[in-house]
């Protein structure tokens, strides 16, 4: 979670639904596609505002533990031009230990068009660096992450 967000809020110490509420009022003066870093504590934060930015589509980019126990979500207002791209085939791989995840992605992106994208979805803990370093290596074109639910991945992957 490198971005450099829009604004941030810092809700520790302020229990559940305050840190949804939060984020709602200050999303909701954000442009499209601009971010919001949001600091909890409240061990109830993660599963609201999954559920929120399903309703909204609102993206919850990603999450980070902090060295102090707070948790940073980086949430982006949606309809940016980073808006999470749409995609031709989904593989659901929940469940499923890596490589698996990427085994079965690779055979499915043989089969489709040069330019068509696959949404991978996984739950494995060490996805989100194994799919980054294989597109480095050129497998496929990595052009959308974020974690859509708690330790739940989605990669876009065009096929180049």
């Amino acid at each position: 979670m490198t971005e450099v967000a829009t604004v941030t809020l810092d809700v520790c110490g302020m229990p559940c639904p305050a840190p949804l509420l939060g984020a709602k009022k200050l999303i909701d003066d954000l442009q499209p596609g601009q971010t919001l870093r949001l600091l909890s504590d409240c061990p109830g934060t993660a599963d609201d505002l999954f559920a929120w930015a399903k309703v909204t589509g609102n993206v919850i980019l990603g999450s980070q533990k902090q060295a102090d126990g707070k948790t940073a979500y980086m949430i982006q207002r949606a309809g940016g031009a980073n808006a999470t791209p749409i995609a031709h085939v989904t593989l659901d791989m929940r469940g499923v230990s890596c490589p698996g995840p990427i085994v079965q992605a690779k055979k499915l992106l043989e089969g489709m068009q040069a330019g068509e994208v696959l949404q991978l979805v996984s739950d494995c803990p060490g996805s989100a660096d194994d799919i980054a370093s294989w597109a480095r290596a050129g497998a496929a074109e990595l052009i959308f992450s974020h974690e859509s639910g708690r330790g739940v991945h989605e990669f876009y992957l065009r096929r180049t």
